[in-house]
């Protein structure tokens, strides 16, 4: 029977129709019955014909009328409630007019007032709770399906409820909720929705053990990272599957549905907690300039852009040598605060003439700088390009910041800076090199300037960020979709990681709090161990490791470090008004020497000699000391060299 009930889609319309007139003449009949003190003798015939014909008739057009036989039954909600108390009100306020039309003109009542007034509460009552009725009797067959899976919901609240109805109610959801937990011990004990509410923390394990729990839905948009990880960690030990609940500004058409109810990412797990921006300061700088961003279509820049354009500046410049990527960006933000002018801007920031065109022409106040070749082990193939762009685009940038009066330069450099091991960051080390010296230059007037220009030239390091262009967790991604196996270069390997979103708060707070010459370093929080997150993605994704997915260890790439850094051992770091942003105090740099030393370096570039290349590098940055490379032979060169000097 219930399995008959639960095969049904939806009743017709005539049937809802014929029900509900069903209801109606019930409820008149019951009202003359109750009216005349349970006697059928003592109701008048001629007024319960009349009268009832009457009442019957207006109500059945109101319901036509409203239209309340077309929701479908089993998803009535407080709305269908609403709708039919008014459609009775109606029905009977037209029964009541024409009862009191004929008093008024023939002296004589169709239907007794008080058989009215009864009908109508009758009426309202049995109409809806027919339909709730109907509603829980398909409720209870639906989650009597064979095959659903018992699941639990974290966050016993308003989102909770929401949540559990729509997994226990949607035709196509193969859970059922058995019960909440939430780590509020006052709710524990407490029934919400038709299921009881146990402690997250306490009852978990009797709850997994008592129902087979399979799924865990995480609803509480709150919840601390540590104690998300926590949870997870338990489910994935328990072979239980965790999906979570978006929040409520990415709904569809501000509705949740059972399909937003997603599988949990490793990104919801690596963030940070949110952290406190100076969003009024940013804004309050930003307001109404002219912005240039470089490398616009990369992850870091295109996300620059997306925050740029909430704070309202005149005009964004988007500069980027990658077209399909530029146009992507372009049609992504094109309908973004139309008031803000935005305009896509092919161009290498290599080339001196066409980037200093475009500064000429649009004279922007702020210039993000963030294009850059990225890749360590492709840029230890090819120093002569990272070179190229992560050194002399650089330097271009920055000089024509100076030469045409941008009021803040903003470079985004990387933690691999620190201390090199690759050609990558020895590049982006010997950038920021260049960059802070030209600001203690200009501020010492060694640079010959225009009267009133000055430029503030600020540099942010920050670590790995979550889901980038070419970052590790796309790639494991990638291949836990392909089957496997996914590769760890080193079993023992770490990283920082942060959101991009993060990442470009950075920036955007340091562009507008820095006086110049600072470069900001992030508090990463703890390093992650490759190899966990690799796991916990294949188990995210519903793998067993060894079993269905293996891991594959590579061995480290040319130029690759075991542990990153953020901070040289001899820097030291002083705070500011945000606990998470510091600045690193580094050596400074003679300007005059980084230059000559930058320009020997360019000039050595077009030659192609490599091993020249890497060993001026390496003379500008003493520290660079190559890894797993194959200059690792110009370190031991240099040390032969040395211990024959002394």
């Amino acid at each position: 029977m219930l399995k008959l009930i639960s095969s049904i889609k939806i009743l017709p319309r005539w049937i809802v129709i014929l029900i509900d007139s069903s209801i109606i003449l019930f409820s008149i009949l019951l009202a003359f019955f109750l009216r005349f003190n349970l006697t059928v003798e003592n109701i008048p015939q001629e007024q319960l014909v009349k009268g009832g014909l009457l009442y019957f008739s207006f109500c059945l057009f109101a319901i036509v009328l409203n239209k309340t036989y077309s929701g479908i039954i089993r998803y009535t909600t407080l709305e269908d409630g609403v709708r039919i108390l008014y459609t009775t009100t109606f029905g009977s306020a037209l029964a009541g007019l024409a009862n009191y039309l004929s008093f008024y003109f023939y002296d004589n009542t169709i239907l007794p007032v008080s058989v009215l007034i009864i009908a109508y509460f009758i009426t309202t009552l049995f109409l809806f709770f027919y339909r709730l009725a109907v509603k829980y009797v398909f409720s209870f067959a639906s989650n009597l399906k064979y095959g659903r899976l018992n699941s639990i919901v974290f966050g016993a609240s308003q989102l909770g409820i929401l949540t559990k109805h729509i997994i226990d109610n949607d035709p196509h959801s193969n859970m059922k909720v058995v019960a909440y937990i939430d780590d509020d011990i006052r709710k524990v004990g407490k029934n919400y929705g038709g299921a009881r509410i146990y402690h997250a923390v306490n009852d978990l394990d009797y709850l997994v053990r008592t129902y087979h729990v399979h799924k865990l839905v995480i609803t509480s948009q709150d919840i601390p990272l540590k104690r998300k990880n926590e949870l997870v960690d338990f489910c994935l030990k328990h072979d239980i599957e965790v999906q979570h609940v978006p929040p409520a500004y990415r709904w569809v058409n501000g509705e949740l549905s059972l399909n937003q109810i997603r599988n949990l990412k490793i990104e919801d797990l690596l963030g940070r907690e949110s952290i406190k921006i100076e969003n009024h300061l940013v804004k309050s700088q930003l307001q109404g300039k002219c912005i240039m961003i470089t490398g616009a279509a990369g992850s870091i820049g295109s996300e620059i852009a997306r925050q740029l354009i909430q704070n309202s500046p005149k005009k964004i410049l988007l500069v980027d040598q990658a077209e399909t990527p530029l146009f992507d960006l372009e049609d992504e933000i094109k309908m973004m605060v139309p008031s803000v002018e935005k305009i896509c801007i092919l161009a290498d920031v290599t080339n001196r003439e066409r980037i200093e065109n475009i500064i000429r022409e649009h004279k922007p106040n702020f210039i993000f700088h963030a294009a850059a070749y990225k890749h360590v082990p492709l840029m230890e193939q090819n120093p002569i390009e990272a070179v190229h762009s992560n050194v002399w685009g650089s330097k271009v940038l920055a000089d024509l910041a100076l030469k045409y009066h941008v009021e803040t330069f903003v470079m985004v450099s990387t933690d691999k800076a620190v201390n090199p091991t690759n050609v990558m960051g020895a590049s982006k080390r010997i950038a920021e090199m260049y960059v802070q010296s030209l600001n203690s230059a200009l501020n010492n007037g060694e640079v010959e300037i225009d009267e009133g220009s000055h430029c503030k030239f600020i540099t942010t390091r920050f670590g790995n960020v979550l889901g980038s262009n070419g970052s590790v967790i796309p790639l494991f991604r990638r291949q836990i979709e392909m089957g496997g196996p996914v590769t760890v270069t080193h079993p023992d390997i770490t990283r920082f990681f942060m959101t991009i979103g993060e990442a470009c708060q950075l920036v955007l707070e340091a562009g507008v709090m820095g006086k110049g010459g600072e470069i900001f370093i992030f508090d990463m929080g703890e390093a992650i161990k490759i190899l966990d997150l690799a796991q916990k993605m294949i188990q995210l994704s519903g793998y067993k490791v060894g079993r269905d997915i293996n891991i594959h260890y590579s061995g480290l790439r040319p130029g690759e470090k075991l542990h990153e850094e953020l901070l040289n051992i001899k820097e030291k770091t002083i705070p500011t008004h945000n606990p998470k942003i510091m600045i690193a105090k580094v050596r400074e740099e003679d300007y005059e020497r980084i230059n000559l030393s930058i320009m020997d370096l360019i000039q050595a570039s077009t030659s192609e000699h490599e091993n020249v290349i890497v060993r001026k590098m390496k003379q500008m940055v003493p520290e660079f000391i190559s890894n797993q490379s194959r200059f690792e032979k110009l370190d031991l060169s240099e040390k032969t060299f040395k211990d024959i000097a002394s």
